[in-house]
């Protein structure tokens, strides 16, 4: 299953939220979404400095994701990166491939 990396921001409103709730209340909003949607939740992390969370997470594909991402930022209480991960052997592979490619002026 594809894994994915969010990061979000938390704004005052979803701030808020999480002082209301407890931090715990928001690993369990994202796994159970994810849930929902095939994947999981492999690991969530609280920051402090740039970045408020950091997440691993495995979904079933790329739309998924999106439509994660989607719903995630559409709340208006978060602003959330998502990166998709891959894995040494699919380097590897994009490695092994020959890509045919001219830069800009040659």
């Amino acid at each position: 299953m594809p894994k994915y990396m969010i990061s979000a921001n938390y704004t005052a409103q979803g701030m808020e939220g999480i002082r209301a709730a407890g931090a715990k209340s928001r690993v369990d909003a994202v796994s159970t979404m994810l849930e929902a949607m095939g994947g999981q939740l492999e690991s969530f992390h609280f920051a402090f400095g740039d970045t408020d969370v950091f997440a691993i997470v495995d979904a079933p594909d790329d739309e998924a994701a999106a439509a994660a991402s989607i719903a995630i930022n559409a709340s208006g209480a978060v602003s959330s990166r998502t990166t998709k991960l891959m894995t040494v052997d699919q380097i590897d592979e994009a490695l092994r491939r020959t890509v045919d490619y001219r830069p800009p002026g040659s």
